[in-house]
């Protein structure tokens, strides 16, 4: 795919190095010989062989060993060399950065009241703190539209079994999860897996909006904020607050 829209850009032969798809593999799998002489030395053998196992033949791994043994000798990528508390680089980047009332860049490990987090008073319009995690029917939101993916796998808010039982859920109905910045509908998984308070929908889904906006997809981005994380400047997707109610509405193809 990438390779035919840089032939339209015209440069088909930079972007593929005059090499076929399966040429790459087969150069990617000879350069991998090179630490792993194991490896098979043909695409028709890998294809046969389908899964590479190797065991560990020497003691088990432990992390920073040359320099727990001689910090001297082996110091850390750190301006100290050292396995650091304090942070300078943090230090300096919280005193010089411009950041939005509230927000703070500690040079130690502290604790920072999140915006939408526990102690945020929107709580008390939406008790739910939303998180979310990594899916086995997708890679993100690759393969997301895979019809029998999606059956197999069906995209679910996971909710623990008092939260359900304060809003009259039973495992499997069709719930609303909304706030002030949209609604997504989609069934419940009630489990004792996720502690109270707490609710989480798979990321990646597709938005699948409705006649009135509302996605029947379980997108959890429909919910989540613009506002960039301190430092990161990353998508706060686990500090969004929401709320939950049964959805006593249509499908998507009808609903408002």
């Amino acid at each position: 795919m990438c390779a035919d829209i840089a032939e339209r850009l015209g440069v088909r032969e930079q972007y593929t190095e005059g090499r076929t798809r399966d040429e790459w593999l087969q150069k990617i799998l000879t350069d991998a010989r090179q630490k792993l002489p194991d490896l098979p030395a043909t695409l028709e053998e890998a294809w046969k062989l389908g899964v590479y196992k190797v065991r560990n033949p020497g003691k088990p791994f432990v992390a920073y060993k040359a320099f727990r043994d001689d910090p001297v000798a082996n110091p850390l990528a750190t301006p100290s060399g050292r396995i650091e508390i304090f942070s300078k680089r943090l230090w300096d980047i919280g005193h010089k950065w411009e950041l939005p009332a509230g927000e703070r860049i500690a040079a130690l490990p502290e604790y920072d009241e999140a915006t939408e987090g526990q102690g945020d008073p929107l709580r008390k319009k939406y008790p739910l703190q939303l998180v979310t995690h990594h899916y086995k029917q997708r890679t993100h939101s690759t393969y997301g539209n895979v019809p029998w993916l999606k059956e197999a796998a069906p995209q679910t808010v996971w909710v623990n079994p008092l939260d359900a039982a304060d809003r009259g859920l039973a495992h499997g109905d069709m719930v609303r999860v909304f706030n002030d910045r949209g609604a997504t509908v989609l069934p419940v998984k009630v489990t004792p897996r996720i502690m109270p308070g707490i609710i989480s929908i798979p990321q990646g889904a597709w938005y699948t909006p409705g006649a009135g906006g509302t996605d029947f997809g379980g997108s959890a981005n429909v919910l989540t904020s613009l506002r960039p994380s301190p430092l990161a400047k990353g998508n706060p997707q686990h500090t969004t607050l929401v709320e939950m109610t049964r959805h006593s509405g249509g499908s998507h193809a009808n609903a408002s």
